[in-house]
C-alpha cells in the first residue's frame, strides 16, 4: 500500500512535498462478499467494500485518517513494518 503526502508547511512557506509511505495491507474476502482492508502498522486501520477498486479507494482514505490521528492524538512516528510472508494455518479448536 502506497500513500501519496501533499502540503507542507515550513515557517511561513507552503510547499507542497510528496512522500510516500509503504505498509503492508492484509486482503481477505469475508463470508458476506465483501473485501476487508487491515493496515497492521497503523492503530485501528482498517476499512471494507464490494469490490477491490473501491476498497482500494478507501484504504488510501482511512490510512490518511489513521496518519493523522497517530500524529496529533498519539504523537507518534509512524512505524511501517516489513513484510514477510502470509500463511493458511489450522488451529485445533
Amino acid at each position: 500500500m502506497q500513500i501519496l503526502f501533499t502540503g507542507c508547511i515550513i515557517g511561513d512557506m507552503k510547499i507542497n512535498a510528496k512522500k510516500n509511505i509503504n505498509f503492508p495491507v492484509i486482503i481477505e474476502k469475508d463470508e458476506s462478499g465483501f473485501f476487508v482492508g487491515v493496515v497492521p502498522s497503523l492503530r485501528s486501520c482498517y476499512t471494507q467494500a464490494k469490490t477491490l477498486p473501491e476498497l482500494y479507494k478507501r484504504l488510501q482514505e482511512v490510512v490518511s485518517l489513521s496518519l493523522e490521528v497517530e500524529k496529533k492524538l498519539f504523537k507518534t512516528t509512524t512505524r511501517t513494518n516489513q513484510f514477510i510472508g502470509v500463511q493458511n494455518m489450522e488451529f485445533a479448536s
